[in-house]
């Protein structure tokens, strides 16, 4: 598990009006039915964001970073991974996720991704949390119509190595303490980016643990902060 059942999202710097947000059922091209949450500005910045979360689901943690999302500008959907193998059910502190993660393929996250994608307009960046940081990555370098992928302390192992490029550019958030992935894996990891040509920036918050971007963390908030800052400023210049 990624985030603590209780953790909730820092605000973004940038604090505007949320026109609605709600629960919505989506369509995949493979027929897939799956829950996801939408949340609308009041004042569109022009950019969309689909949230790819952690192990859970659409847990808690992720309908309030949609929120978020939408009050720094973003129209933003949030997407569960587990409506083959779990149905539309609720995703709370109960959920058996882990029986859903061992039968879900990287083809089911890009075909729900693209779902949730085609749903929205504008430049789309996708931004996901440890498995869905590393699917982030995964859908960006791939291409699949994104603007760019932004992950925090991706989980390497959840993807492989990029093959083809240049897609789409990443933005790595990487906690310094995490031990998830190691610093030797990620290297390994941007070497294959620099094979195929596709464009990276990685941040390392140096003593940070995995799951810091959690506002009950005070003693992080400023690395918080910053990564808000960094998504602004990333999505902004790969956005024409």
């Amino acid at each position: 598990m990624c985030h603590s059942t209780d953790s909730r999202p820092p605000a973004p710097p940038i604090q505007g009006e949320v026109a609605s947000h709600e629960q919505i059922e989506l369509t995949a091209a493979d027929g897939n039915r799956f829950l996801a949450y939408r949340a609308e500005p009041a004042e569109p910045n022009g950019r969309s964001v689909v949230i790819l979360p952690d192990v859970r689901g659409l847990h808690p943690y992720y309908r309030d970073l949609a929120v978020r999302f939408a009050e720094a500008g973003f129209r933003t959907i949030a997407i569960d991974y587990f409506g083959r193998t779990a149905g539309l059910g609720d995703r709370g502190d109960d959920f058996d996720y882990m029986t859903h993660v061992k039968r879900l393929k990287s083809d089911h996250v890009r075909a729900d991704a693209k779902a949730a994608t085609d749903a929205l307009d504008g430049p789309v960046f996708t931004v996901g949390f440890c498995m869905g940081g590393a699917q982030s990555w995964r859908q960006a370098y791939e291409g699949n119509g994104l603007a760019g992928g932004i992950g925090f302390y991706g989980a390497l192992r959840a993807i492989g190595e990029p093959k083809t490029g240049p897609g789409a550019p990443l933005l790595m958030l990487l906690a310094g303490a995490d031990t998830a992935t190691t610093p030797e894996q990620f290297a390994v990891f941007e070497d294959a980016l620099d094979q195929v040509g596709t464009e990276h920036e990685k941040v390392v918050y140096d003593g940070a643990p995995h799951s810091f971007f959690d506002r009950s963390y005070a003693e992080w908030a400023d690395a918080c902060q910053d990564a808000w800052r960094r998504i602004l400023s990333f999505t902004e210049s790969h956005s024409s």
